[in-house]
This record gives C-alpha cells, sequence and structure tokens, in this order.
C-alpha cells in the first residue's frame, strides 16, 4: 500500500508529533465542558478528529505550498519538492483525513457533525492566506483556536459563549508564535509576493505585535479562570505559562534566530500541555 511504503515520509510531512499545540487546549475544552473528566468513548473520538484534522490541513497546506516551498531553501526539502511523496498521494490523504474527520466528528454528536465543513474550510483555507492578505497569522491561529470550542461542543452539544474566550486565547497564542516563526522567512516571501506581518512591517516591529499578542492571550486566559471560577492550580498553572512566554522571547531577537525551533516548537508544546495540566487537576480537584 502506498500509505505504508511512505509512512515515514507521510508522518514528517504532517508532523504528528506537534499536535501538542492544540490537543491539551482542545482535552481542555473538553474537561471544562464535562465539569470534570468526560467519558473515555467522547475523549477517543475527540482525540480522532484533532488527527484526522490536523492531518488534513497540514497535507493540503504541502499540496497548496508545493511551488513555493520548492522556491524556498528552508522548505525545499519537504515531502513534495524533495520527491519523497507525489502531489497525487498528498491529495488523495488529504481527502481521506478530511472523511475520517467528519465521521469521527458524527460519532460525537448532530452539532459536531453539521460544524466539521466549516471546521475544515478553516483549516483548509488557511492555506492560501499568506497570498493576499498579511494576516495569515490570525487565520491560522483561528484554526487551532476551534479546537476547544470544538470539544465543548464534542462533550455538551451546544456552544457556551466562555469558551470561545479559550478559542481567542489559542488565536492570539498561534498568531503570535507564528509572527516569530515567520520571520526566517521575510526575505523570501517579500521576494515572491507573499504575505506576512515580518515581510510587510520588519523583524523589529514582528517582534513587537508578537509580544501584543502573547499579552493578549494571557489576558484572556486569566478572564478564562475568572469565567469559570476556577481555583488557585489553575491560577498557578497560568503562572507557569506567562514564564514559558516570557523565556520564548528572550531566547530569540530580531538579530539572533538561531533558537527559533526550541521557541517555536519544544516551548509551545510545554505550554499547551502545562495548561491542561494545571486546569484539570483544578477541575478534579477542585482547588
Amino acid at each position: 500500500m502506498p500509505l505504508l511504503r511512505n509512512l515515514g515520509a507521510t508522518l514528517e510531512m504532517i508532523k504528528w508529533e506537534h499536535s501538542i499545540f492544540a490537543l491539551p487546549f482542545a482535552l481542555t475544552g473538553a474537561v471544562l465542558a464535562a465539569h470534570g473528566w468526560p467519558s473515555w468513548r467522547k475523549l477517543f473520538w475527540i482525540v480522532a478528529c484533532m488527527i484526522a484534522a490536523r492531518s488534513a490541513a497540514m497535507a493540503f497546506n504541502r499540496w497548496a505550498d508545493a511551488t513555493l516551498d520548492a522556491a524556498n531553501p528552508r522548505t525545499a526539502q519537504r515531502a513534495i519538492p524533495s520527491g519523497a511523496l507525489s502531489s497525487r498521494f498528498v491529495a488523495l490523504f488529504t481527502v481521506a483525513m478530511s472523511a475520517a474527520f467528519v465521521a469521527a466528528a458524527a460519532q460525537l454528536n448532530r452539532a459536531t457533525l453539521l460544524l466539521s465543513p466549516f471546521v475544515l474550510f478553516v483549516l483548509l483555507a488557511y492555506s492560501y492566506t499568506k497570498r493576499f492578505t498579511r494576516w495569515s497569522h490570525l487565520v491560522l491561529g483561528l484554526a487551532l483556536g476551534l479546537a476547544p470550542a470544538a470539544a465543548w461542543v464534542g462533550i455538551r452539544g451546544d456552544l457556551d459563549p466562555r469558551i470561545a474566550v479559550l478559542t481567542a486565547a489559542v488565536l492570539f497564542w498561534v498568531a503570535g508564535f507564528d509572527v516569530l516563526y515567520a520571520c526566517q522567512d521575510a526575505e523570501h516571501d517579500r521576494r515572491n509576493g507573499l504575505h506576512s506581518i515580518p515581510q510587510r512591517w520588519g523583524l523589529p516591529a514582528a517582534f513587537r505585535i508578537a509580544r501584543i499578542m502573547h499579552l493578549l492571550m494571557f489576558a484572556l486566559l486569566l478572564l478564562l479562570l475568572r469565567l469559570f471560577a476556577l481555583h488557585a492550580l489553575a491560577w498557578a498553572g497560568a503562572a507557569v505559562v506567562a514564564a514559558l512566554l516570557l523565556y520564548e522571547h528572550l531566547i530569540v531577537s530580531p538579530g539572533d534566530l538561531r533558537r527559533m525551533n526550541a521557541a517555536f516548537f519544544t516551548l509551545n508544546g510545554i505550554i499547551s500541555m502545562v495548561f491542561f495540566l494545571f486546569v484539570a487537576a483544578s477541575v478534579l480537584s477542585g482547588r
């Protein structure tokens, strides 16, 4: 089977290990919706939705950006430009993962099934936004920020405005670190007519905007804790998140992007997991 033959290249293409970014926030939404630990059946299908949706989004991004990736030295070794995977295989994989996402959403409730096409649209449309707007970072943030709201709907079958605060927090968190990550490609984007905040306003301004986005994220997290009347453990988790965000901004600068991968991948994975663990502990213990 082509998928088995290409398993290593496929896993590298979808960066499955980076699911840690949004999955803990989805689980946070599920725990808040259930006022405790959700059923294992619900959790299974929420995780299945997350894996399928992210796989579809990453594969589509690689398919849509294949020509752009080939022209960028930083991305020229990605699956399609390097020849590790064919465009046809990646397109079929996107269709298969999109179908798997809808099927998994149908196992949760009718509301998640009806909303799944909208979620897919946001996830896939993001890949084209940098062709016409410098604010594509916010669209990526929305794509990941939908995770906790979708998990809430998966548990409850309806939507509480309070969980939209967590969606907004994730939106600004992701947008902020994507602005930083895009600093690596500012010159390439400028030469190839692509849009981003670093390309439009330069690296120093991009860093300032990323800091503002992360301050907004932190303020929204504090609002979330108040809205759900969470206790000391959750507030301690927010303090740890603040410290990690500060460290993230200390290890990179407009003149030194060498530690960008550590800031982007390692720290942000820790941030999402820390927040989930502290919130879950607060909800489950009542502390």
